[in-house]
């Protein structure tokens, strides 16, 4: 399974940094999109929505309204489903992803692999 990290960041602190780092810990292929060029534990920071190709999950480390300009290309990459990480909640988009078939997870990254529910 593969997971696109939008809003990634090389700060250790970021809780995109974090999942990011447990993600692979778990096996899964990731790709990350974020403000600054950067690498993660090997993977690298792209910082343009580059076209991409069996997205299992998108994880979302970016606002409400910083979230408008990745709508189409999410729509686009049409992801079984997006995890809405603490502090990313946003209704709007919500309806969007579901009348496109996406389904949406308000939920922590971390948590669902901690406890194995990713």
């Amino acid at each position: 399974m593969k997971t696109l990290v939008i809003g990634a960041s090389t700060n250790p602190e970021r809780y995109s940094f974090k999942a990011i780092n447990s993600l692979l810990n778990h096996n899964h292929s990731v790709v990350a999109i974020g403000q600054k060029i950067g690498e993660v534990s090997g993977v690298k920071i792209q910082t343009k929505q580059i076209p991409l190709k069996n997205i299992d999950t998108v994880t979302l480390y970016v606002n409400a309204k910083n979230q408008r300009d990745y709508y189409n290309y999410i729509l686009q990459l049409q992801p079984k489903r997006v995890i809405f990480n603490p502090g990313t909640e946003n209704p709007e988009f919500y309806q969007l992803l579901k009348s496109n078939n996406i389904e949406v997870e308000v939920a922590c990254t971390l948590v669902l692999l901690a406890t194995n529910q990713y």
